[in-house]
Formats: structure tokens, C-alpha cells, sequence
């Protein structure tokens, strides 16, 4: 396979391979391989076991999981891929100038689709959250835990393959098609220094005292260089760009997160059709009276007094973070084709498991992913908040309307916040008794070997930063650098865990359990 000078960066792994003959004589071998690389790990097994909103064993085996929601982003990533290189690239001159060379390569969307997820702890957005607060708050670590960082982590260093010493050792153009943030918390080179507005500025960072701060990253610290290598590949992308496989595997990400919550809560039985029709049918009655209000609450999350208070806050949020495309007309037909379908169609009839209600979810599954996947334009250009793909304003508000659904009638439930606030403390007794176990120095030596390793990889990280940018740390001595070594371990041991072994291992270390041999078997 013939190659330029730029498609053989894209190609670059971190550590040399000799790639075998059979892999060498298929259609693109690296790409291939890579893929084939996310979906034989353990880590991409596990998603089987990790929630993604609500759990299996709370509601049912048809619920989605992180690695069945994974496979539909995939197989949408994919269908994004191939229109976008067949119609886009090539026909649309700025962005085939920012994404020459390779395109939009499919089996580079699938492979970081594939890994998308790889970093997300037990329990879901709740369990990224607890993490994140314990890393920063206890374990003294300042990039924290983000679960896309930690994806990157698991492919660049914590995973293992048989062709390299660290991680999977995947090429630079699927590395870098898997950072959606494409930065540190620290923000190295991004040039936002002058950004005085939020829309000024990428999604995932916000202003705060007027100064950007990354709420969202593809990388820790000691992931630094690794995604400044990957980067290197496309010096055509603004440095905070997406590449253009990436905005394909974000949006795929997105069109799916949209529909398949409401397919799951639809199943479970827990969207109520008199609830959400109440507010939609509110804010189209009083759209008008809406508008006018002069509600400082209606931007605090959960005060919400009238029907369609909640949608009025959601287009006043659109406007507000994303001027280059929100549009009240757009916002209100998004409203109406949302409340035909979804409110007065698909919800209008319980779901009772039957074949018949099974064709009426599928058919609605089906109609809105086609939908959205032959709603992909080019972005318009020097626009932060987008890549270098979109959706087109109808489907964007669209994709916005019906995340609402799930946001506003699900994770905002009591039952379901109780039960979160019981799985935060999971992880925190977690943390908690790890890091104490490690300091006994009476009994230390039966710490689990994967934990032992995992805190030896990040200590070694942690040493080779303090040489080479020490100004991302606040002390450098040895045994600062073991402190944080152990606290970034102990993070990364937990978050590898399933939703059932978190429960189960804090119930062992606890001294109550009736499954102790199954737990030793997977420590």
C-alpha cells in the first residue's frame, strides 16, 4: 500500500512493530489491527458490565449497557464515516482542506468509536463524577479523573497487547480520532488565552473568574506527550480541532445517546406519557409568555414550577452556549416533531414486551438514527463549539429536545438519586481502603498484583513528568512523586472494575460477602 509523507504520520505507533504477513496484505492492516486491538481487550469486554444510565439489575437485561451502547455508536460512527467521504470530502473545499490526508477513514471511526467508552468507571456519569471529586479532593491529583482522559490512558499505557511494552501501541491517526477534547487540563498551546465569552471557546472548557478551565479532556498530564505525538499527524487541525474521524465517532456518540435512553426508559416503563406531555404541550401553549419571563431559576437545574419551564430553560441554555447555530423557529418545530413522535406516538402505548410493541420501537429506533446520519454538513468554519462536522440546525435541536426527555423526567427522579447517592459511597470506601491498604506496611504485601502494577506504572509516569515538565506538578520530591504514583493507581484499579465487582469488592473489604472466591478470582 502506497503512502505520502502524511499519511505515513497518520500511520506512526509510539513503539516500532514488525506486523505480520497476513495482517500486511489486508486493506488497510494498521487501521484493522487497531480495531481488532479494542474490541479482544478486557477493558472493552467489561463495558458489558458497566452501566450506562440505569442499571440492568435494576431494570432489565434489554436495557443498554455501555458495551451495547459502544456497538450502535460504532455501527453509526461507520454509516457517518463512509457519507462523509463519499459526499463531503473531496466536494466541500475547507474541509477538505483541514482534513487532507486520509479522509474519513471508516475503520478509524469504528476503532475509536469501539474505545470510546473504554475509560468509564462503575455506575456510569455518577461514578466519573465521585472519582473525579475524590482524585482532586483527597488524592491531591490535578488533572483528576475524566472518563475520556482515562480511555486514553487505558490505550496508551494500562492495557495490554503482544506487539508492545505499554497499552496497545495504536497508530496516531486513531489515537487522535478518540480525543474529543484534544487536550490537557492544563491547555498547552491551545491559544484561548484572549477567549473572553464562552462561545469563544470549545466545548468542554468554560469560563471561570474569567479565566478557561478545562472541564472536559482527553488526557492526563502523563498522557501529555503521547496525544502531542498523535496530534502531530494532523497539522491541518486547529489545536483544539477534533479530527474529522473523531467529529464523526462524537456526533454517532451523540445521535445514539439521544435515542437509545429513551428506548431504555420506554422499556423499563419509567417515562411517564402524561409528564412529558404536560411539558411539552406547555411550552408550545405558552411559548410566547415563556419567553418574556424574567426567571433568574429557570437557569438553576431542578426549579422548575410550571409545565414547559424546563424546555424554556433548555433554549435559553442553546442561545446562550451556542449562538453560531441556536434558532427559536428550529427550537420549536425540534418541540413539535418531538411531541408528535416520541410524546403523542411511541409513548402514547405502554410497552408491554410484546411483538407489536417491539415493530413500534424498533421502527421509531430505526427512522430518527437514518435521520440523523443523512443530516451530517460541513461545520462552518473558525466556529470552537462544533468539529469539523455537524449536524444541520434542524437535527441538532432535535438531538438537544430529545436528550432533555431523559434528563429532565429520569435523572432528576428521587428513587433514582437515592440509589446513585448509595453507589457514591461504593467508590469512596473503595478509594478509601485501597489507599489505606497500601500504606500498612503489616499487610501491604497482599494488596492485589494488579493494583500493586497499576501503582508502579503511574509512580514511574509520574517520575519521568517531574524530569520533563515539572511545572505541571506542585512538588517533586520522591516521595511526593509516591504519593501521587499511589493515588493515581488506586484510581486507576477502581475505575477498571464492573459495576458488580465495585459493589461486590467494597462488600469484601467491608467483611460481608457470600461470593469471595469469585472476587479472588478477578483481583
Amino acid at each position: 500500500m502506497s503512502t505520502t509523507p502524511s499519511d505515513d504520520a497518520r500511520l506512526q505507533r509510539r513503539q516500532p512493530e514488525a506486523l505480520d504477513e497476513i495482517q500486511l496484505a489486508d486493506h488497510n492492516p494498521d487501521y484493522r489491527i487497531d480495531l481488532e486491538r479494542v474490541r479482544f481487550s478486557p477493558y472493552f469486554s467489561r463495558l458489558s458490565a458497566v452501566t450506562q444510565v440505569i442499571s440492568q439489575a435494576g431494570a432489565s437485561p434489554l436495557i443498554h449497557n455501555r458495551l451495547t451502547h459502544s456497538l450502535k455508536v460504532t455501527a453509526v460512527a461507520r454509516a457517518i464515516a463512509v457519507a462523509v467521504d463519499d459526499k463531503l470530502v473531496g466536494t466541500t473545499p475547507a474541509l477538505s482542506a483541514a482534513t487532507s490526508p486520509g479522509g474519513c477513514d471508516a475503520v478509524v471511526v469504528q476503532a475509536a468509536a469501539s474505545a470510546h467508552d473504554l475509560g468509564h468507571p462503575p455506575f456510569g456519569h455518577l461514578g466519573e463524577n465521585v472519582l473525579n471529586r475524590i482524585a482532586r479532593d483527597t488524592l491531591g491529583l490535578k488533572d483528576g479523573f475524566e472518563g475520556n482522559a482515562q480511555t486514553y490512558r487505558i490505550l496508551a499505557v494500562l492495557d495490554v497487547c503482544d506487539g508492545a511494552e505499554e497499552g496497545l501501541n495504536l497508530t496516531a491517526a486513531v489515537r487522535n480520532a478518540t480525543a474529543k477534547y484534544p487536550w490537557t487540563p492544563a491547555m498547552e498551546g491551545l491559544g484561548l488565552e484572549g477567549a473572553d465569552a464562552t462561545t469563544e471557546l470549545p466545548r468542554g472548557i468554560r469560563l471561570v473568574d474569567g479565566k478557561p478551565v478545562a472541564r472536559k479532556y482527553s488526557a492526563y498530564f502523563l498522557e501529555h506527550d503521547d496525544l502531542l505525538e498523535a496530534r502531530a499527524a494532523a497539522p491541518n487541525l486547529a489545536p483544539y480541532e477534533q479530527s474529522l474521524e473523531c467529529s464523526a465517532m462524537d456526533i454517532a456518540d451523540d445521535i445514539a445517546y439521544s435515542i437509545h435512553d429513551v428506548d431504555d426508559f420506554y422499556r423499563a416503563g419509567i417515562l411517564s406519557q402524561v409528564a412529558v406531555s404536560r411539558e411539552f404541550t406547555g411550552w408550545v401553549t405558552n411559548a410566547s409568555a415563556l419567553r418574556r419571563l424574567d426567571a433568574p431559576e429557570l437557569e438553576v437545574e431542578g426549579i422548575r414550577n410550571h409545565a414547559g419551564e424546563g424546555l424554556e430553560a433548555l433554549r435559553r441554555r442553546m442561545h446562550r452556549d451556542d449562538p453560531w447555530i441556536a434558532d427559536d423557529d428550529a427550537f420549536a418545530a425540534a418541540v413539535q416533531v418531538v411531541s408528535e413522535d416520541l410524546v403523542e406516538g411511541l409513548l402514547s402505548t405502554v410497552f408491554d414486551g410484546s411483538i407489536a410493541a417491539e415493530r413500534r420501537l424498533s421502527t421509531f429506533t430505526s427512522r430518527w438514527i437514518a435521520h440523523f446520519e443523512r443530516s451530517i454538513v460541513a461545520a462552518p468554519p473558525d466556529t470552537p463549539r462544533t468539529g469539523i462536522i455537524t449536524l444541520d440546525r434542524r437535527a441538532w435541536h432535535e438531538v438537544k429536545v430529545l436528550k432533555f426527555v431523559h434528563k429532565h423526567f429520569i435523572l432528576n427522579r428521587p428513587d433514582i438519586a437515592m440509589y446513585q447517592r448509595g453507589l457514591s459511597r461504593v467508590l469512596v470506601s473503595l478509594v478509601e481502603a485501597f489507599t489505606e491498604w497500601l500504606g500498612d506496611d503489616h499487610d501491604r504485601k497482599r494488596v492485589p498484583r494488579r493494583l500493586v502494577e497499576m501503582v508502579d506504572l503511574a509512580t514511574h509516569g509520574y517520575q519521568r513528568l517531574a524530569a520533563e515538565r515539572p511545572y505541571l506538578l506542585d512538588d517533586t520530591a520522591p516521595s511526593a512523586l509516591r504519593r501521587l504514583g499511589r493515588g493515581r493507581g488506586v484510581i486507576d484499579y477502581v475505575a477498571s472494575l464492573s459495576d458488580g465487582q465495585a459493589i461486590a469488592v467494597a462488600e469484601a473489604l467491608n467483611g460481608r460477602t457470600d461470593r469471595l472466591w469469585d472476587i479472588g478470582q478477578s483481583l
